[in-house]
């Protein structure tokens, strides 16, 4: 049976040489890269063109699409340009990236093709949060993401089907079925009958195609994308394919396949069944030589443009890390209205997501019920399901949503419910939302606040009582905010919201009732500026959190024995006022760093390095480092007590200094 032509004669000769284009760059990155111009390694897209080639027909500038390893084919069937894409790969200052990202994270943002990505599943819930931003925006855009057989078999995938399936996403989930992740068969790897039939278990439309059919895959994806442009929500579409090369350039694995198998695929050479059917459509191969040649020619020109271009200096890569903070001035009046910690947060989310309707709420019974510590409590009422979304017990997949709507432009808000459950979404905070800006060469922003509550003190036991800002600050690009009074909690949690960086944004179960003057109006807190608690000239406590209202109780204490402290709360751990830090310890020349974290590898560690290689010689003692004892959280009560530092212990430990 003939196949169906579903695109005319010139569309289809257009196609062709977009899945020409795709093999050749490939080809050449082959050569550039035993040549030495390009470093590192590259994925080879060579045999699947047909599939990048008949998804990206149907997509519009303004649709996105995110990729994987292999993102070369996805980038040129989106419309990137060549030079752009071979300096990237070279790491030139030129390339789209600016040579922070390479082959692996290649993009093209002014097409909206949002990354490529080296963690395998990751870009299905970015994609899908970018979906989210459009859906939210009202708008009919669509997003696509690619993914191979290896990665349908991540959990973060499942979880992002459930999810866009609830949501009725306008998404589209392309698996590439190579039929190999890296080098395992996919029938030792993968039970059941493929992706396709994973997806309809969550109520999506899904078809599986041969992947080497240019004209199956155009039609297949057609109907995906029209489907998602009328609201009807996501399909899957499991494209079977075949790689010609190994998984990598630089791999130097053993032989894995047969050879009798990689002959019987490139039989079926997607390429030469586009140019069959042209020919029978009455095109010359003279038309189709001249086609590739045109092609030849823009890669010779793209590695000559790559080539010339300069290599990006260390003040590109240090700029791309972090979007600029806004410069705001605190308020000259702090006083206003008591109110709690809860209050203040919630007044602060009630304020901007009235000032600003990118903003939106996402987490696990943020909605109906307004959380389990009542932070998000009328939210829903005032701004709607749309915009306050109760999700699934699924972190990885809504906070990799987040990522990916931050990135399309919204400015999304992610409730970790019990901080520890972090853990689960390292991949997303970590790989993603920390290095997105950067892998993009500082051209993306990633406006998302990561918040919940953390520590001790009310008997959760081991998994619900953890403080782990010490993760976070360790990592490059995000943002670390940990408020300590209800007058912080709400102008660093604006203040966050508004930032163009990832946020973790951090909230003691313990301080939540704590009580404190709130000015009634709008205010921000500069990130990066430490507040004096107490003034004091005998000894520093520098204290976070929980341990600022211990701190300053400690401070009452010895006032009575004429010690006077100055307790310092740096309120944003990253950036770190180092400044107020120095100053501090310059008067007094003492200085203690207590936090709940356990004492090893925590916080008060980078603190103490910190004045010791910068104003060793003001100090009069040892410095002194508190912090939990190095166990996980007990359940017992009067055990819980004796991990976490007290007021006496802070007392003690001032005591001892002088």
């Amino acid at each position: 049976m003939e196949e169906p032509v579903t695109v005319d004669t010139e569309t289809l000769k257009r196609l062709y040489q977009v899945m020409v284009r795709i093999r050749r760059f490939d080809e050449k990155t082959v050569e550039l890269f035993n040549a030495g111009l390009v470093k590192g390694t590259a994925h080879s897209y060579v045999g699947q063109e047909a599939v990048a080639t008949g998804a990206c027909a149907h997509l519009t500038p303004e649709d996105s699409i995110i990729s994987n390893h292999r993102g070369h084919g996805h980038c040129i069937a989106k419309g990137a340009r060549l030079d752009l894409m071979m300096a990237e790969l070279m790491g030139r200052e030129s390339g789209y990236c600016r040579g922070l990202g390479g082959s692996m994270h290649i993009a093209a943002l002014d097409l909206n093709m949002l990354g490529a990505n080296g963690i395998v599943g990751a870009g299905v819930p970015l994609g899908a949060g970018a979906a989210l931003a459009a859906k939210l925006r009202g708008s009919d855009r669509v997003v696509l993401s690619f993914f191979g057989d290896g990665g349908a078999n991540q959990g973060v995938v499942h979880e992002t089907m459930n999810l866009a399936a609830v949501w009725k996403l306008p998404f589209i989930f392309v698996c590439e079925n190579n039929k190999y992740a890296l080098s395992t068969e996919q029938s030792r790897t993968t039970a059941g009958e493929g992706v396709a039939v994973r997806a309809r278990a969550y109520g999506i439309p899904a078809v599986r195609v041969d992947g080497n059919d240019l004209l199956a895959v155009h039609e297949a994806v057609g109907e995906a994308v029209a489907r998602a442009r009328r609201g009807e929500g996501p399909s899957c579409v499991e494209a079977v394919t075949y790689r010609w090369g190994g998984h990598s350039m630089r791999a130097n694995l053993p032989e894995y396949r047969t050879k009798e198998e990689e002959l019987q695929w490139m039989a079926r050479d997607p390429i030469a069944r586009v140019e069959q059917r042209l020919l029978e459509l009455g095109a010359s191969e003279v038309e189709l030589k001249e086609l590739r040649l045109r092609v030849d020619g823009e890669l010779d020109a793209a590695a000559a443009y790559a080539v010339e271009s300069p290599e990006p200096t260390v003040e590109v890569m240090e700029a791309a890390v972090y979007s600029p903070h806004a410069r705001v001035a605190e308020p000259a009046v702090r006083a206003g209205r008591e109110m709690t910690v809860v209050e203040a947060l919630n007044t602060a989310l009630h304020q901007e997501m009235g000032r600003d309707d990118r903003v939106f709420l996402m987490g696990e019974d943020v909605g109906l019920i307004g959380g389990i510590f009542g932070v998000s409590r009328g939210l829903r009422e005032r701004f709607g399901e749309e915009r306050v979304r109760d999700t699934p017990i699924s972190e990885p997949s809504f906070v990799g949503m987040g990522v990916g709507a931050a990135v399309a432009g919204m400015r999304p808000i992610v409730e970790i419910q019990i901080w520890d459950f972090i853990a689960m979404t390292m991949d997303q905070v970590v790989n993603q939302a920390a290095k997105i800006r950067y892998m993009l060469g500082g051209r993306a922003t990633v406006p998302l606040v990561i918040r919940g509550p953390q520590g001790g003190g009310i008997r959760l036991a081991a998994q619900h009582s953890q403080s782990l800002e010490a993760w976070f600050v360790h990592v490059p690009g995000l943002v670390v905010m940990a408020p300590s009074t209800p007058y912080d909690a709400k102008g660093l949690l604006a203040s966050a919201i508004r930032d163009d960086n990832p946020v973790i944004f951090l909230e003691h179960k313990m301080l939540y009732p704590t009580k404190g003057e709130v000015p009634e109006g709008e205010y921000l807190i500069p990130l990066g500026k430490a507040d004096v608690k107490r003034r004091g000239t005998d000894v520093t406590v520098i204290a976070t959190q929980m341990m600022v209202q211990r701190a300053l109780g400690a401070a009452q204490d010895l006032e009575q024995d004429g010690i006077s402290v100055e307790v310092i709360d740096p309120r944003t751990l990253v950036p770190l006022d180092e400044e107020a830090i120095l100053e501090s310890v310059g008067k007094t020349h003492r200085l203690v760093i207590v936090h709940e974290a356990v004492k090893r590898g925590g916080f008060g560690a980078e603190v103490a390095a910190l004045v010791t290689e910068r104003a060793l010689d003001e100090l009069d003692a040892p410095i002194v480092r508190l912090g939990a004892r190095n166990v996980p959280m007990p359940y017992n009560d009067k055990l819980e007590q004796a991990t976490i530092p007290s007021r006496d212990d802070i007392a003690a430990a001032v005591r001892r200094l002088l």
